[in-house]
């Protein structure tokens, strides 16, 4: 087994020091065997080791690869670097397989990056050791400071890194020297910590802007984004829509009044975008598209030839909102504008795909999801979600296995415990939908689809308290989870008291009338006496779903 050792000090090239290290040995040996794996990973690669970069030409490109910088308004949310690192490891495998393994003594291992941190911990978890042996070495951290690479720590989303970086160079740096340099930085820094669950620095930090800043389009800025943070606080219970209205309606109003009219419709609309979304929470949907209509309005009459990335982003969020008002072909109109502005993102195929699949036509779903999976580093939402696909179609197999795949990629996706453990337990391998269910609550304490998932695995072993604890607790977290209801329902019935079991399928029924809950209802109106309620229920039922034999036969008996 051939032995390296790779210092991991985030200080001496900032984010995946250690990755660029590794790939700096592996991607030569496979480009000279010619195995193709570079170009199958071309994003990753480019991503965490730039030197490389003349080695592996891109091959997956989107629009922002060919526009200046001040055009690319999207920037990499925090999960972008989960995909990096398994697409990564991926790389890493595929070609060990072919070479042979490796032993890999990681220094400084507590001084790296997160982008490092995490690329270990994949590699760890989807490697076999005998493959790729990970030990640690010693630590001596390096006395420089982490690079001022700031453009790549924002093209690409290493959050951490622009933040460290960032606030390190704020502070060193005295605001009268460079104004417009250190609002700028102060802009992308904030943006960081956000990214990072950090609001609370953020908005200090644009406190403190604001008693320096005059500027009107920087002011505009840190009032959008402030109110972007009282909208999308990582922690729900620090939300403020109506804060955020009035610091939304300030940006508004400044940029309303910038005179030049290209740089007031890319300013005005970007802000009209935002306030969409405030009145989104706030529960104003037709307010919100009125916005977003005055933005593409903006965009179409003044901003030809620029900014093509600010239109789709407009285009995609018109679509979310026709979407929402059930206006299903004007959604995948504004979807497919936005998907063919920029033929290379793949995240607006993953929305047009869960709409697809809403609306009943999986074919195309399908090829929407499977696209994000030929566009993207590893995508755990896109197995996810053509798992859903598969079970509709009664493929239990590759439900299961793009289950697995999900939660190889993401440990943390506590919805696919959910399905798995569903899948499980509806096969009757309680015991293993018992371990998903735990192992998902373990990540995501108050989901509670896993504690409806456990307490019917409760039930299906004969603990009825149990299930019945689950299930409580399950609609504490979510009084509309018709499932829950419905097994607490069938434990009342279980034990005789029809009343309780008719009021919980009354409540299940009033979120969501199905033939199952009505059928199911007939059966503890039957037991209860009341016959001719069954048959309504029955006939009902019918109706719903004509061809169940279980309903027909059971008409013929009341």
């Amino acid at each position: 087994m051939n032995t390296i050792v790779i210092d991991a000090d985030r200080r001496v090239a900032g984010p995946y020091t250690f990755a660029a290290a590794l790939l700096g040995r592996l991607v030569p040996e496979a480009l000279e065997s010619g195995s193709g794996l570079p170009a199958a990973y071309d994003i990753e690669i480019r991503a965490a080791a730039p030197a490389l970069r003349p080695l592996v030409p891109a091959r997956r490109r989107s629009l922002a690869d060919a526009l200046p910088r001040s055009q690319r308004v999207l920037v990499p949310g925090a999960r972008r670097t989960l995909r990096l690192a398994n697409g990564l490891a991926e790389f890493v495998r595929d070609h060990l397989v072919r070479t042979g393994p490796l032993a890999v003594t990681v220094t400084n291992l507590a001084e790296a990056d997160p982008t490092d941190a995490e690329l270990v911990a994949v590699l760890r978890r989807r490697l076999d050791p005998a493959l790729l042996r990970i030990e640690e070495g010693p630590s001596a951290p390096s006395a420089g400071p982490l690079p001022e690479d700031f453009d790549r720590y924002r093209d690409e989303g290493f959050h951490h890194a622009m933040a460290e970086s960032g606030l390190a160079r704020l502070r060193a740096t005295a605001y009268e020297d460079d104004p417009g340099g250190w609002e700028r930085l102060l802009q992308r820094v904030a943006g960081a910590l956000e990214a990072v669950e950090r609001e609370d620095e953020a908005r200090a930090l644009y406190d403190e802007a604001r008693r320096r800043v005059t500027d009107p389009r920087h002011r505009a800025t840190m009032a959008y984004a402030t109110a972007m943070i009282l909208v999308r606080h990582h922690d729900p219970a620090r939300r403020d829509p109506e804060e955020a209205l009035a610091w939304v309606n300030e940006a508004v109003t400044i940029t309303s009044l910038l005179p030049d009219p290209r740089e007031r419709a890319f300013h005005l609309g970007f802000d009209l975008n935002g306030k969409a979304l405030v009145e989104v929470r706030r529960g104003r949907a037709e307010a919100a598209m009125e916005l977003v209509e005055r933005a593409i309005d903006l965009a179409e009459t003044d901003l030809a030839g620029e900014h093509p990335i600010h239109r789709l982003v407009l285009y995609a969020n018109r679509a979310q909102l026709h979407a929402m008002a059930g206006r299903h072909e004007e959604a995948l109109a504004d979807y497919g504008r936005a998907i063919a502005a920029d033929p290379g993102y793949p995240d607006y195929y993953l929305d047009r795909g869960n709409l697809l699949h809403r609306l009943g036509r999986p074919a195309e779903a399908l090829a929407d999801y499977e696209a994000v999976m030929r566009l993207s580093p590893p995508f755990p939402e896109a197995y996810y979600n053509r798992s859903e696909l598969r079970y509709a179609a009664d493929d239990l197999a590759g439900a299961r296995a793009d289950l697995d795949h999900t939660l190889e990629l993401d440990p943390a996706f506590a919805p696919a415990y959910v399905n798995r453990a569903g899948i499980h337990a509806a096969t009757g391998a309680y015991a293993l939908a018992r371990k998903d269910a735990q192992a998902g609550l373990a990540a995501a304490p108050r989901d509670p689809h896993l504690l409806c998932v456990l307490g019917q695995v409760e039930q299906a072993e004969g603990h009825p308290e149990q299930a019945r604890a689950a299930y409580d607790r399950a609609l504490e977290l979510d009084p509309r989870l018709v499932a829950a209801w419905a097994g607490r329902a069938e434990l009342a019935h279980e034990r005789g008291d029809h009343e309780g079991a008719l009021a919980d399928l009354d409540r299940a029924l009033a979120v969501e009338e199905s033939a199952e809950l009505l059928f199911n209802r007939s059966v503890v109106l039957r037991a209860a006496g009341l016959p001719e309620r069954a048959r309504r229920d029955l006939l009902r039922a019918a109706d719903l779903a004509p061809g169940d034999e279980d309903v027909g036969r059971a008409l013929t008996e009341v």
